[in-house]
């Protein structure tokens, strides 16, 4: 089996087959940006994008993904070594304290800003209520997320 991960394919041998997206992820293509935090989907520690659409890779085979295109936080930036521009706002407003549910975090906000480029506050807390954050960084990551959204429409 060949995984398209952060666009390049990537040699999965058949007994990983029925393991989750994120343990292949993690244990066999050794990307551990993206956290085990439940393992029921609930948190968001474990956010990719799969085709472009978030998605619980503790929630999803391996082999459910062979034809798609996964992209996990170790691929936002493609092949630059500049940060993304929400992860530049997240070191810019210090949003992580722990930093654990992070990876997630960031993915779920880039998702946000592909779909709605300039979000309001509530846009922004009804979206990042999908992931859970135990430090209480959720004001940050309000302030972070509309930084990189005037950063990405160029009105830095």
């Amino acid at each position: 089996m060949q995984l398209r991960v952060n666009g390049s394919l990537r040699d999965v041998p058949d007994n990983w087959q029925k393991e989750t997206l994120l343990t292949v992820l993690r244990e066999h293509l050794g990307l551990v940006g993206t956290k085990f935090g439940c393992g029921d989907g609930g948190c968001g520690a474990c956010t990719v994008h799969v085709d472009g659409i978030v998605a619980r890779s503790c929630q999803m085979r391996a082999s459910d993904a062979e034809t798609l295109d996964i992209l996990t936080i170790e691929g936002l930036t493609g092949a630059s070594v500049d940060l993304h521009p929400v992860q530049q706002a997240w070191l810019d407003e210090r949003v992580a304290q722990c930093g654990y549910c992070q990876a997630g975090q960031i993915m779920q906000a880039v998702a946000l800003l592909k779909e709605n480029p300039a979000p309001d506050e509530q846009a922004i807390v009804d979206h990042m209520n999908r992931n859970l954050c135990r430090c209480g960084t959720q004001s940050r990551v309000q302030k972070a997320i509309l930084r990189a959204a005037r950063e990405l429409r160029g009105q830095s």
